[in-house]
């Protein structure tokens, strides 16, 4: 299993049930999968660097976890086609 570290930004327009939901969502494919989560930070609504899709606020989620290689891909897939996921990165922990 290798550690990976995953940012993602969510639209600051969502309410307090659906940024809940879409973070449960985002842990479920983890442990569905047989990973393992050792942190969710919230970081809560900041001011983006620079404007994206017109928006200036988003709020800022970031998750470490272990698990195989075909989870993080898995993630990536499921963040693209959701509208309310403004950017995201994963990166490999050492």
């Amino acid at each position: 299993m290798n550690k990976y570290e995953i940012l993602y930004i969510l639209s600051a327009e969502l309410d307090d049930a659906a940024r809940d939901g879409l973070i449960e969502k985002f842990q479920s494919i983890i442990t569905n999968s047989g990973g393992e989560i050792e942190s969710v930070d919230k970081w809560g609504l900041k001011k983006l660097a620079y404007p994206i899709s017109y928006k200036q606020d988003g709020y800022y989620v970031v998750m470490t976890f272990a698990s195989g290689a075909e989870i993080p891909a898995e993630l990536e897939r499921q963040m693209r086609i959701s509208d309310e996921v403004m950017r995201f990165l994963v990166t490999v922990r050492k």
